[in-house]
This record gives C-alpha cells, sequence and structure tokens, in this order.
C-alpha cells in the first residue's frame, strides 16, 4: 500500500504517518512535507521518483503527473483500468493526505500583494484532493488533522478504514476543495467591478454547534466567514455565561449594527432584533441610564451594546437588571468582577468602535437568495426638503438626524420618537404605519416624557394624514419621512394645518 502526503498544515503529521507505517505502508511525498518527515526519522520516497519526471517552474508543476493522478484515478473493479497501470507500470494508492497553500493567511494580510495571493493559489494540491475522493470509496482522503486520530484507530484496530470513514472524509474533501476555490473566486471577484456576477460563491467555517435555533425543535449551527474581522460577534471574547444561542446572535449582531452608527457615548438596548432604547451623553453612564428611562420595561431579557468601556459605576446599574447579553470593547477589573455575580449574562468583549467592511446582506428563500447591499446611507443633506410652512429650528436637525439613524434599524412598518437625549417611543413591525404611531407615542407617555420637542421619524413614506393628526394631536412639532406617497400633497397640507413642520428626505428605510 503507498500513501501520498503533501501538507502546509503539518500538525501531528507524524503520528498519522506512524499508524501507516505500522500498517506496512510506503510514505510518498513532496519537497517540505518529505524534509518534515525525513527529519523526525521517517523513510520517505520522493514524489520525482514516482513521476520520473522533476519538479519544475518553483514547485508550481510536481504532482501534476499520470503516474499520480492514474494512480488515484484507477477503478480497481474496472479490470481495464488495472491492466492500463500495470502496462503502463503506474502503482495504487491508498491514502492520500493532503492540506492546500495558505491562500486564506496569505490574502489576510493588510499589505499582501496581488503577485504573492497569486502563487498561494495551489493547483496540484486541490486536484490530488479531487481525483482521490472521485475514487474516495477506495483511497482514504484526508484534508483534515483532526481526522487523523479517527483512521489511525481504525487502522490499529481493524487494519483498514470503514466504508463510513471512507464516505464521511470523501465528502470532506470535496467541501474543502470547494471552499478554498470559493475564498478564491471572492477573492479576485472584489478586485473587479462586477458586483452581482453571474454566479455566487460563498463559504464559511463552522464555529459552533447551537443548542437549537429560533425555536427549541429547530436545529441550529454557527457559522462565520473566513477573513472575519476581529470587530465582528464571530470573534468576540466571552468573559461568562453560557453559549451563545441563535436568537442571542441574531440580536447581539443587530445591537453592533446600531450601536456602530454613534460616535457619542452611546448605549443601545436591544430586543428581538429592534431597538428599545438609545441613549448617548458625555459619558456612558449617562447614556446607559437614558437608554434605560427610554423603555424600562422592554429592556428587560435584552442587549447592551456600548461604545465605551464599561466602568465598576456602570458594571453595578448593569447588574440591577436581567440582561442577556452585555457588549462592549473593554472592561475594568471591577466592571467583570461585579458582574460575574450575575452568572446567566453573557460577557462580550469586541472592538465595537471599529468599522467593519460588512459583506452584503444575504437572506435564503424557497430555492434561492436574496442579496442586498447593506443600508449604510442616512439621507444626503442636498435632497433633503421642508415643504411644509414651518421650518425645523435648528436645534431639531441633530434629532431628525438620530430619529432617522434609529428608525433605519428598526422593523418596518416603523415609527420612532426621540428627543436630543434618547429614544423615546418605539413602534415597529405593524401592518400599518399609524398602528406604529400609536405604540410609540403611549410608550413614551406611559415613561412620563414630553413631547413638545419631539421628533418623530418614519422609516417609509406617510401614506395619509392620519399619523400626522395623531402626532398633531400629541404636540409633537416635527416629522421627518421619506416621501414618495401619491398622497404627499395631502400629508403636507394636514401638517402645515397642524403647524408642524415636516422633513423629507428622499431615502426609504424598509426593514423586513
Amino acid at each position: 500500500m503507498r500513501a501520498l502526503l503533501s501538507v502546509s498544515d503539518k500538525t501531528d503529521l507524524d503520528k498519522i504517518a506512524t499508524d501507516l507505517v505500522k500498517q506496512e505502508v510506503e510514505l510518498i511525498s513532496t519537497g517540505g512535507t518529505k524534509a518534515y518527515l525525513e527529519d523526525r526519522g521517517f523513510q520517505v520516497t520522493g514524489i520525482e521518483e514516482v513521476t520520473e519526471f522533476p519538479e519544475i517552474l518553483n514547485g508550481r508543476v510536481k504532482t501534476l503527473h499520470p503516474h499520480v493522478h492514474a494512480g488515484l484515478l484507477a477503478d480497481r473493479n474496472n479490470q481495464e483500468h488495472m491492466e492500463t497501470l500495470e502496462k503502463l507500470h503506474i502503482q495504487l494508492f491508498d491514502f492520500v493526505i493532503v492540506n492546500l497553500y495558505p491562500f486564506k493567511e496569505t490574502i489576510s494580510q493588510p499589505d499582501v500583494s496581488f503577485a504573492d495571493a497569486i502563487e498561494n493559489i495551489d493547483i496540484g494540491g486541490p486536484s490530488m484532493l479531487r481525483s482521490a475522493a472521485k475514487n474516495g470509496q477506495q483511497i482514504t482522503v484526508i484534508v483534515d488533522p483532526e481526522d487523523y486520530e479517527v483512521v489511525g484507530e481504525e487502522l490499529r484496530d481493524q487494519g483498514s478504514v470503514s466504508e463510513k470513514t471512507h464516505s464521511r472524509l470523501q465528502a470532506k474533501a470535496f467541501r474543502h476543495t470547494a471552499a478554498y476555490d470559493a475564498l478564491i473566486a471572492d477573492y479576485l471577484t472584489k478586485r473587479t467591478d462586477e458586483q452581482f456576477p453571474e454566479k455566487v460563491t460563498m463559504t464559511f467555517e463552522k464555529q459552533s454547534h447551537l443548542r437549537y435555533g429560533e425555536n427549541s425543535h429547530q436545529a441550529a449551527s454557527f457559522y462565520r466567514e473566513p477573513l472575519a474581522s476581529e470587530a465582528t460577534l464571530t470573534q468576540a471574547k466571552q468573559y461568562q455565561g453560557k453559549e451563545l444561542s441563535y436568537n442571542n446572535i441574531k440580536d447581539a449582531d443587530a445591537a453592533l449594527r446600531m450601536v456602530r452608527e454613534f460616535e457619542k457615548p452611546t448605549a443601545v438596548a436591544v430586543k428581538h432584533m429592534n431597538p428599545c432604547g438609545i441613549g448617548f451623553g458625555d459619558d456612558i453612564v449617562t447614556a446607559f441610564d437614558r437608554a434605560y428611562d427610554g423603555d424600562p420595561v422592554s429592556i428587560f431579557g435584552g442587549i447592551i451594546a456600548l461604545n465605551r468601556p464599561v466602568t465598576a459605576e456602570l458594571a453595578e446599574k448593569l447588574r440591577k437588571i436581567f440582561l442577556e447579553i452585555i457588549i462592549a470593547p473593554e472592561y475594568s477589573d471591577e466592571a467583570l468582577e461585579i458582574l460575574s455575580h450575575k452568572k446567566k449574562v453573557r460577557v462580550l468583549e469586541l472592538p465595537v468602535n471599529d468599522q467593519v467592511s460588512t459583506s452584503p446582506q444575504v437572506v435564503s428563500v424557497s430555492g434561492g437568495l436574496l442579496i442586498q447591499d447593506n443600508d449604510d446611507a442616512l439621507f444626503d443633506d442636498e435632497n433633503v426638503s421642508t415643504p411644509t410652512k414651518k421650518q425645523p429650528k435648528e436645534t431639531d436637525w441633530d434629532k431628525i438626524r438620530f430619529g432617522m439613524q434609529v428608525v433605519k434599524h428598526t422593523k418596518s412598518n416603523a415609527i420612532v420618537l426621540v428627543n436630543d437625549k434618547q429614544t423615546i417611543g418605539i413602534g415597529a413591525g405593524q401592518m400599518n404605519r399609524v398602528g406604529s404611531a400609536k405604540i410609540a407615542i403611549e410608550e413614551a407617555l406611559d415613561n412620563g416624557f414630553d413631547l413638545s420637542e419631539a421628533v418623530l421619524a418614519s422609516d417609509a413614506f406617510i401614506p395619509m394624514p392620519d399619523t400626522v393628526e395623531l402626532a398633531a394631536e400629541y404636540g409633537i412639532p416635527v416629522i421627518v419621512q421619506p416621501s414618495g406617497s401619491i398622497k404627499d400633497k395631502k400629508v403636507i397640507a394636514a401638517a402645515d394645518e397642524a403647524g408642524i413642520a415636516m422633513v423629507m428626505t428622499g431615502l426609504r428605510h424598509f426593514k423586513h
């Protein structure tokens, strides 16, 4: 029996080599792998002795040879195949242990050149893996050091590899090469101007198997992008608490997207992917107090994202309420000690203030995917109009911007009420806009907020005067909305009649 070994990751290679040698398997290898094994006392045949052809083109061609691929692709149950091998003096391979040039690691370097990236595209390795995996019921093909122990144990116990293991490794080999090619395709596509190419190749790596999905009867796992930034949830440092659940991950990601909108010390409270309170101030404690006051009921069991370090003072406040997750860029030692008394709360640390190059949004539908850009826009000052007789005050503009920052992260139909410090009422996910407005107003009044200086922000156009009339009934002085309804003139007229200043941005923010 013969084994072909060519790996960039040499983790535990000596262990599998030992198991193979004990089964009297001849080791055949290429350059660096051969030297590594020989340094550890293994007898290894060089690939050039098999091919009777030297390695050429700086290593680009060494295994692309009939004496390699015929030995991998020949069907042992096909008499003609076996006669051909005998006639041409080609021997079979029984094991292929290959992993590929470190393309991912190469392109993850910030100063990598295009030439270096191209040079780290493996050709011979994927070719060997695909050939061996095509014959995967007859050849044991291993791409992951994690599988050495399983194969070694079967060899030690029964002298061969089981059919079940062959099948599993065969599928894994094709996943390995497919993911490798997908990463290359993605890298090269990003260098072009093709935003939506004719084929989309995506690859993700399993981070963890989750206890369950959105509901307890649904199975789920968490996957990360191969080059995920340290500022993403996939790279967060977790100090305490249970592993993140499916819903935790979605809510936490939503909270991160929101808190990154703000430069001032800001606290974002999220419940079921909607903001339930956002506050800002001169310091993070004040910001949290304002987020909490925005909706002290809904924050129960929610997620808090903060864009400043957590101090002992803030930790004392956080420990007094039930939270699922706290996310911050840093925690003082005292803060971690205080929070450790709330053992169930998940405490996550990551660079919240780092701007992340966000991937396109991908949503699965039956039989396909929807892919779109992220909604990173707010509104363009040049396209903003104020068609009402009453104009916003100078002090209203920061509130107008704040309202639109929040409402674009709120499920449609969405209405958000803000003052100059915090959100004061949020109506989300209703089937009509006036329904969302009623919820937002009721919440603000229940929590004792004054609406006389508030701004009402709508994620999409206000289709009828009823929302304006409701705002007027409660003394709300400013409304900001995208415009675009066939009844815009009637809506503007209703605002004029009520003495409301209306701002039209021309930019909708549906979030489904």
